[in-house]
């Protein structure tokens, strides 16, 4: 009986110390998934998808319609030199604009669990924020807005070929179109050097007819016009997910500001106190000598 008693107790003692290590496992989970800013780590997904599309599909779009322009609207190289000097600069700006983002997005993410924590354990009164960490949030508002304002622009200059081959194909299917009735299709053409793509004495410059048929057919008309649509969609979702930054750092610099007045506010009270504690106590001693 002393036996099975010492067996049975042995057990209950292991399974407590199962559940109390079960419990201590349960409670750091908690502790660690509520210090992450799950705000800025949905800005963060948004931009990286957002700056993913915008720049891989730009870069092939703009390698596709320079192909295009070669082989149907300026067949001479130097009427379309200057353009091809344009494109390769911008996909190397793409580069840039991909391997900035890259690091930026991560370093937003850091100053949102820096933040995070800081409120917290600022709540918690386990330490106060710095002049210095506040001027990083608010350097990093400052920044973010700008970018803001460039993407904008950006989101809108994307947004110019999609244009362009919209026109275009909008012009080759109201020309395939039976209800249409055209009776001389080569009198429909699309002329791009009137959009300064390519200067007026390139050759052919334009395309008419069956040959402008032909050129929607292609693989990189078709290519291009889906990949532009899919670069000022994923130009779209980065300024999204910059106006997101913005809001996240604004609020979490308004918390450091107001965490820090609050803190200011308890010393001078802790010390008026300690002064009017102190006056109280010269006073009695005072009245009993």
């Amino acid at each position: 009986m002393d036996g099975t008693k010492a067996a049975v107790e042995s057990t209950t003692e292991e399974n407590q110390e199962e559940r109390e290590e079960s419990k201590g496992c349960f409670e750091c989970c908690i502790k660690c998934l509520g210090g992450v800013p799950y705000a800025s780590l949905v800005a963060t997904i948004l931009c990286f998808s957002g700056v993913a599309l915008f720049c891989g599909c730009g870069h092939v779009a703009l390698t596709g319609t320079l192909t295009m322009l070669e082989n149907h609207f300026s067949q001479i190289t130097t009427d379309h030199a200057t353009l091809t000097i344009v494109i390769q600069t911008m996909q190397y700006v793409i580069y840039g604009i991909a391997s900035f983002f890259f690091v930026y997005g991560i370093i937003l993410l850091a100053e949102g669990f820096y933040t995070t924590s800081a409120v917290k354990k600022e709540l918690q009164s386990q330490f106060k924020t710095t002049v210095c960490g506040r001027c990083i949030t608010a350097t990093f508002v400052f920044l973010t807005y700008i970018l803001g304002l460039a993407f904008l622009g950006i989101f809108g200059f994307s947004a110019i070929p999609v244009f362009l081959f919209y026109n275009m194909w909008t012009t080759c299917a109201a020309m395939k179109s039976p209800m249409a009735n055209i009776t001389d299709p080569d009198s429909i053409c699309v002329d791009v050097r009137q959009y300064g793509i390519i200067p007026w004495n390139a050759t052919p410059g334009k395309a008419c007819g069956s040959t402008l048929g032909d050129i929607c057919s292609t693989s990189e008309f078709y290519l291009s016009f889906h990949l532009y649509i899919v670069a000022c969609a994923g130009a779209g979702a980065t300024l999204i997910a910059l106006i997101h930054y913005l809001m996240i750092l604004s609020a979490n610099w308004a918390y450091l500001r107001s965490s820090c007045n609050q803190n200011e506010y308890q010393d001078i009270k802790t010390k008026d106190d300690d002064v009017e504690e102190g006056g109280s106590k010269e006073g009695l001693n005072s009245s009993y000598s």
